[in-house]
């Protein structure tokens, strides 16, 4: 294979790691980022990309081998000197849940190391409360679990919970009797959840988690900083800065949803304009099933007059909002993914681009437009990405904390 360039993962951010005894764990997750992000590498390039020695490498990646996150592929032959055996991820290295509490439905979903979805259980409802969300979750993670063996089941690495932040206050837009929901203002999510499975559950906006699928297992690696939004029946969005996942103070950053668009009667929020939730409100409006767009997404083409109308309506929504984004953090690339079929998606990311071309952006640089690679599964698998991210990410506090610990 040919060598990746030097600065293809982190353009301009040094990401040699120091062979000390306290950085180790640092190391050891940088290695297994770069081989996750390109896929296949061996020691010498992973060496020249580090920086450090290919006696290091190999004994980092030795040891990874040896815990069963990394596995040796077929030699490389046809080259001057020994063959060079590349490495890449083990599917069977970690696994992890993914919950994804929605509007309508829930899902869980059982993830392996790279990504793929191994299982997956949902039940589907008129509006979302702690007692059904924890009632499915009752009777879907032990069905699951009881499909790993007892080598893969030592290797889950937690639940992670992607739902919407304050979940309670969007009653009225999902038709729930008043008060109904109120009970999510008061559950401990992490410890209800925590008791069922017995795992670490790592809780967090629906959104980000989604954000947390694109950079972990899609293509926005390549980007050192995105920000991302998630078309569905509630938009929302993610951020990540300097190659990583940012989540704010109170993990919700990226809020997107609350950022002020103009609309047809004046100033707004952007997920009064860009949620599908308003697509589904033109479609019946326009005398058709709007539960086509969750059931059957190829019916979509048949939504014509309406689909054109939020299209258009949401793209120039994201066109403002992206330019007050960007305004603020100077990120390179805008990704754009949702519950949509992937022509409508790509239509999207379209519009957007041509109403940015209509917009006043002097003084700032330009941005691309990328349709996200995950889909409509994005929330359930960035939650499932959460425990993974943070048990193998990349992650310079690591540096500090095992100092310390060392100390």
């Amino acid at each position: 294979m040919s060598e990746p360039a030097a600065n293809s993962l982190d353009a301009g951010l040094p990401l040699s790691g120091a062979d000390q005894s306290g950085v180790r764990v640092y190391n050891e997750r940088l290695v297994l980022s770069l081989v996750r992000r390109f896929g296949q590498l061996s020691k010498i390039e992973v060496a020249r990309m580090t920086g450090l020695s290919v006696q290091s490498i190999s004994t980092i990646m030795n040891r990874l081998g040896d815990e069963g996150l990394l596995r040796r592929e077929a030699p490389l032959r046809g080259r001057v000197g020994q063959p060079t055996v590349p490495v890449s991820i083990d599917p069977e290295g970690a696994f992890s849940f993914g919950l994804k509490i929605g509007r309508r439905s829930s899902e869980l979903v059982l993830v392996d190391f790279s990504g793929a979805i191994r299982h997956r259980a949902g039940v589907d409802y008129a509006y979302p409360t702690p007692e059904a969300a924890l009632t499915f979750a009752a009777s879907a993670l032990p069905e699951l679990t009881a499909r790993l063996d007892a080598r893969q089941r030592a290797r889950l690495a937690g639940l992670g919970v992607a739902l919407p932040f304050q979940l309670w206050s969007w009653s009225d837009e999902i038709g729930a009797p008043p008060g109904a929901m109120d009970g999510w203002r008061s559950i401990d999510i992490g410890e209800e959840f925590g008791r069922l499975c017995g795992l670490s559950v790592t809780v967090c906006n629906d959104a980000t988690s989604a954000c947390a699928a694109e950079y972990y297992f899609g293509d926005a690696w390549r980007e050192r900083d995105f920000l991302y939004f998630f078309l569905g029946e509630f938009l929302g969005g993610g951020l990540v800065i300097n190659g990583s996942l940012y989540f704010g103070r109170s993990g919700n950053a990226a809020a997107l949803g609350s950022m002020p668009a103009p609309g047809p009667h004046g100033v707004t929020q952007l997920i009064h304009l860009a949620s599908l939730y308003q697509l589904e409100r033109r479609v019946a409006r326009a005398g058709a099933d709007p539960s086509s767009i969750w059931l059957t997404p190829a019916a979509w083409a048949e939504f014509g007059g309406p689909l054109r109308e939020w299209l258009d309506e949401a793209a120039r929504a994201l066109a403002h909002a992206i330019v007050s984004a960007i305004s603020v953090i100077d990120v390179g690339s805008i990704v754009v993914d949702g519950a949509l079929p992937a022509s409508v998606k790509q239509t999207i990311c379209h519009l957007i681009a041509a109403e940015l071309e209509k917009l006043d952006r002097r003084g700032l640089s330009d941005v691309r437009i990328l349709p996200g690679a995950i889909g409509p599964d994005a929330r359930a698998i960035g939650g499932a990405a959460l425990p993974l991210i943070k048990n193998f990410a990349r992650d310079r506090d690591v540096l500090f904390k095992e100092a310390t610990a060392e100390a």
